[in-house]
């Protein structure tokens, strides 16, 4: 039986973004820091980053060819197994090859994460998705949304995670969709996720400011006994905080800051099949989850409360038991295969060896994924058109090949219209340059003036942009 939430209908527009305010406290937000820019004519209208774990079956030690990088001329490639998924969306898409995250740590998990949005050594910068949210999304509601599907299993912390707000220090993503729709749209949820709907119901300014005044009086004590790393991380929960009560004191309303104004707005509605608060955890329930958060994604999009989100598949040296997920070509509920034990098939792409062929049936499936997802967003009329033709999405994971974990020739996927500002069907050889001049295109396709991301930058990626 399918399973839906929807808010209570006696909220109001206005009471619809307090009960959101409110429970945005358990999702991430990015603090303002300057005024936002006004996007240019031709620019996307918002940017959706999509991470996998664990890198994919690159060339091999023994030389084999990937399968993930497309081969070919500019206009002229193929695609390769593991972007199968992608041929329907061939014209909406540019492939890469050459982009490359440096040295530091080449061959490290860790040391490619922490380097994958920061475009910056050791995690040394804010990630673009961050900066983005603070110029061209700094006058959305939710500057930015941060969403996972077990993101944050097995007590994942730290470098697992991809988006930071400051240099070397991250932030946690929402794993659980029906709490990120409650918090979102105004939905009250017992235990978050556990299926049962309660509605949501509109609190009094009074109440309001005393739960926040208590908070942040609170936190402000604690400041001055930590240490350095701990005190930043507090000041940016700190403002995150100042800058949820200043939008809940504001005249604001429902669903607002731009967006289709459609009926799904008036009525917002997410499938939630399969996700309940003890499926969040449970592998065979990974794709349902996922499809949930990309669903609350497309949909607090679509609805104007963000411009810039983040969705993160598990994390890095996962221990996702990938056999387990149902309907899969490496379904096998006898054999527990995981997604980073797949990833060191060894120094060959064997089609005798079980890791080998999990592994690349495994990144297929991520890439099915990013295809449901353009699918999602294809599916929503806007302007003249529909969501898909002014989104940019990014595919990205944090190494290259799973078994070398080098970062160079990095396996990343520009997806979408772009509002015109980026022209797919097309394969960029890039030689071997830094990837935080593809952070630089993706703000300059976004309408932000920025010339410069990451420890090494030359500029936008020639030919990229439109």
């Amino acid at each position: 039986m399918t399973r839906r939430y929807r808010p209570d209908p006696r909220l109001t527009r206005r009471g619809l973004l307090r009960a959101a305010g409110l429970g945005a406290l358990s999702l991430p937000m990015a603090r303002l820091m300057r005024p936002g820019e006004a996007w240019a004519s031709g620019a996307a209208e918002r940017v959706i980053f999509f991470y996998f774990p664990d890198g994919v079956p690159g060339w091999s030690e023994a030389g084999d060819p990937s399968q993930f990088h497309c081969t070919g001329s500019e206009t002229g490639f193929s695609l390769p197994h593991c972007l199968q998924p992608l041929a329907p969306w061939r014209d909406r898409c540019v492939f890469f090859r050459g982009l490359s995250m440096g040295a530091t740590d080449s061959g490290s998990h860790p040391g490619g994460a922490k380097k994958l949005l920061t475009a910056a050594d050791h995690g040394n910068n804010e990630s673009i998705d961050q900066h983005l949210s603070r110029s061209v999304g700094a006058a959305s509601p939710w500057r930015h949304l941060y969403l996972g599907a077990m993101a944050t299993a097995d007590g994942a912390s730290g470098d697992k995670h991809i988006v930071y707000p400051v240099a070397g220090t991250t932030m946690a993503p929402e794993d659980d969709p029906a709490r990120a729709f409650a918090s979102l749209f105004g939905v009250a949820t017992s235990g978050g996720g556990s299926g049962e709907e309660t509605p949501g119901t509109e609190t009094t300014a009074g109440t309001r400011g005393s739960v926040l005044d208590a908070v942040m009086g609170d936190l402000e004590d604690l400041q001055g006994r930590l240490g350095a790393v701990e005190r930043t991380k507090l000041e940016y929960h700190l403002d995150s905080l100042r800058e949820l009560e200043a939008r809940l004191q504001g005249e604001g309303g429902g669903v607002a800051g731009g967006g289709t104004g459609s009926a799904s707005c008036a009525d917002p509605d997410v499938d939630l099949t399969g996700v309940s608060a003890g499926s969040l955890s449970d592998p065979q329930h990974f794709g349902d989850v996922l499809r949930a958060q990309m669903e609350v994604m497309v949909l607090a999009m679509e609805c104007g409360l963000t411009r810039v989100g983040t969705l993160q598949a598990s994390h890095h040296t996962s221990e996702l038991v990938m056999s387990r997920i149902p309907g899969t070509p490496f379904h096998d509920p006898g054999y527990d295969m995981r997604s980073h034990q797949a990833s060191h098939y060894g120094s060959r792409h064997d089609p005798d060896s079980r890791e080998f062929v999990a592994f690349r049936d495994q990144r297929t499936w991520f890439v099915d994924q990013l295809a449901a997802l353009l699918e999602l967003l294809e599916s929503r009329p806007e302007g003249g058109g529909t969501m898909l033709d002014h989104t940019l999405v990014v595919l990205c994971t944090e190494v290259c090949d799973g078994n070398t974990h080098q970062h160079d020739d990095m396996p990343i996927v520009l997806a979408g219209g772009a509002g015109g500002a980026i022209r797919g069907g097309r394969l960029l050889d890039v030689g071997t340059r830094r990837h935080g001049d593809l952070w630089v295109s993706v703000a300059q396709a976004m309408g932000e003036d920025l010339w410069r991301f990451g420890d090494s930058s030359s500029g936008p990626i020639p030919g990229l942009l439109s």
